[in-house]
């Protein structure tokens, strides 16, 4: 990894939403070792060669595919990515893992199940096993010996997964499990599972749960809108007795396994969901560049330019915070002594929890480009895009799920604000001395920073006023009512897409910035181009927002002073359509190459 790695070791979370813009050094993707990217071509052979010549078998179920496939990936080594060396892994970067995750995004039933095990089903003994435990499951997870599922989500308890009915009752030299868990994703075919349940009914804690355990069963398989052929099922708990050995972690310390975990697994999606939308990016480009109509390509007329130009740029940007992150939590464990006696609770809260904000960012983002760009390509393609004869009308309803699963979008648009609001508390972030330097520099031009110049002083400048519009808007109501504003939700959402267009502003203008210069002048050309609308969007709805929500909390004279804000807004004229058409015609001429990590 590069030098923009290493200078990252110092970075906290959030702190993009303080620091100057484009001063936080950041990993591009430029810095791919070649043996990166042999793992990531692997993953996609596998996917090309091995699993879609077989999409008919998996949409449909046919019993023993799924195992069998994942099984073959285990043989290539797909399954070992996140798994240390000690234990019969590879134990690479999480920058490498989510690089191999996006590449083998192109069968969602298929990506589903190996996320499942290799992330959710896998972390949880890497990070709170016991030495025991590891060595007696980790060499087999590696290989794909054994399948790996996490059971949390109830029929009554989805987003609030703390109000779980599933008991542990202690017995002697282990405990008794009962309850039903919902939606569990590899359930049919599973060999390990990690299980949720309070012991005594009240101090949630996970289990490891053998398949072969007495008393654990499956329900049937989900009839499901998409990722049909992934196992999803209840798992049946009834009086299921396993051993004391079998708790990970700490007993009434479940939440934080829960918690952490589903926070790698938010990260992973985002990153899938970016290769997911190359994918239907690379078939509406290729179908609009053959497909004519009128004597022309349709990839000539106006609106088509459009959606490709708008797809093309989320997934730049979604990708810019994707390995931004990466590179990020790479860092923060690099720093770390694996000998250390705390190393594995250090890694889990440095590189892990410190970064919950981005993770939501990323689900969130991630997940709705690629619906935003599986649509759009579906109507580019039009009545042969409603067909199965095109993957995009698979990835249409595969995608779907993708808003839903590792905490729904708006459960992280809660998470997004909450956790920025309880950092504030804690003065983790240093947003006091932010909130009087935007006070001052409101009342004072002059007391600005001075403009950076270059091909993105004005998206720069963008940026730092989202940071203090966001800054600014947020001190208005902690002050007015912090404890009432959880209760907010309408008010969080909004907040919440402010800070999510800051970080993607801060990101793709660092991102642009930096890799300016690597590669053909086209590809500067392009990224620039990006940048330029992205930005230009993004700082509209950031001042949209912070309006709406002073508009809803304030009135009168009170409101009058608040809207004093908008005295520090910049009006950045861009030529969207021009630039919009130029982002097509280079996407028809040189197609997605080295800018998508293609």
């Amino acid at each position: 990894m590069g030098d923009a790695t290493r200078a990252a070791a110092e970075v906290p979370g959030a702190i993009w939403l303080v620091a100057p813009a484009g001063s936080v050094p950041q990993f591009t993707g430029a810095d791919f070792t070649d043996d990166d990217r042999l793992y990531a071509k692997t993953a996609e052979d596998f996917v090309r060669n091995e699993v879609l010549p077989r999409l008919e078998e998996i949409e449909s179920k046919a019993a023993g595919v799924m195992p069998a496939l994942l099984k073959r990936a285990g043989e290539l080594g797909l399954l070992m990515v996140d798994i240390p060396e000690k234990y019969g892994g590879l134990g690479l970067r999480k920058s490498t893992s989510m690089l191999v995750s996006e590449h083998g995004a192109l069968c969602a039933s298929f990506s589903v199940s190996w996320g499942a095990h290799t992330g959710i089903g896998t972390l949880p003994l890497v990070y709170y096993g016991t030495e025991a435990q590891k060595q007696t499951y980790l060499p087999r997870l590696a290989t794909g010996e054994w399948l790996a599922a996490y059971a949390l989500t109830e029929p009554g308890s989805g987003s609030d997964a703390l109000a779980a009915r599933t008991v542990a009752t202690p017995e002697d030299g282990g405990y008794r499990l009962t309850g039903t868990k919902q939606f569990i994703t590899n359930a049919g075919f599973a060999d390990l599972f990690t299980v949720f349940a309070k012991v005594g009914g009240e101090h949630f804690t996970a289990f490891l749960v053998e398949r072969s355990t007495p008393g654990l069963s499956t329900g049937p398989e989900e009839k499901k809108l998409g990722i049909r052929g992934s196992s999803t099922r209840q798992v049946i708990l009834e009086d299921a007795r396993v051993g004391a050995d079998k708790v990970l972690g700490q007993v009434g310390q479940g939440h934080k396994i829960a918690f952490n975990i589903l926070n790698i697994g938010r990260f992973k999606l985002g990153a899938g969901s970016g290769g997911a939308a190359k994918d239907c990016l690379a078939v509406a480009l290729q179908y609009a560049k053959e497909r004519e109509q009128f004597r022309r390509p349709i990839a000539s007329f106006g609106m088509i330019q459009r959606k490709l130009a708008d797809m093309a740029t989320r997934i730049y940007v979604a990708d810019s915070m994707s390995y931004r992150t990466a590179g990020l939590m790479d860092a923060a464990s690099e720093r770390l002594d694996p000998a250390a006696a705390d190393y594995t609770e250090r890694l889990v809260r440095e590189s892990v929890e410190e970064y919950t904000i981005e993770a939501s960012i990323l689900k969130v983002f991630g997940t709705e480009t690629l619906d935003f760009v599986a649509d759009e390509s579906l109507q580019i393609l039009g009545g042969y895009g409603f067909t199965a004869e095109y993957p995009v009308e698979r990835h249409y309803r595969d995608s779907r799920i993708n808003r839903i699963f590792e905490g729904t979008n708006e459960i992280n648009r809660l998470i997004i604000p909450a956790t920025l609001v309880k950092r504030i508390g804690q003065g983790r972030l240093s947003y006091a001395d932010f909130f009087q330097q935007v006070e001052h520099e409101i009342a004072d031009r002059a007391a600005w920073p001075p403009p950076v110049t270059g091909p993105l002083q004005r998206e720069i400048r963008a940026a730092e006023v989202a940071k203090r519009v966001i800054a600014y808007t947020a001190r208005v109501l902690i002050e007015r009512d912090l404890a009432s504003l959880k209760d907010k939700q309408q008010h969080l959402e909004i907040l919440a897409n402010m800070i999510i267009d800051c970080y993607a502003m801060d990101s793709v203008v660092n991102r642009t910035r930096l890799l300016r210069g690597h590669g053909a002048p086209e590809d500067d050309e392009l990224r620039l181009a990006m940048t330029n609308v992205f930005v230009s969007s993004a700082n509209e709805r950031v001042i949209d927002g912070a309006r709406r929500l002073l508009v809803n909390e304030l009135e009168g004279e009170e409101l009058r002073k608040h809207l004093a804000l908008e005295a520090i807004v910049p009006h950045m004229p861009i030529r969207t359509i021009a630039v919009k058409t130029r982002i097509a015609e280079a996407l028809v001429a040189r197609g997605l190459g080295p800018v998508f990590l293609r």
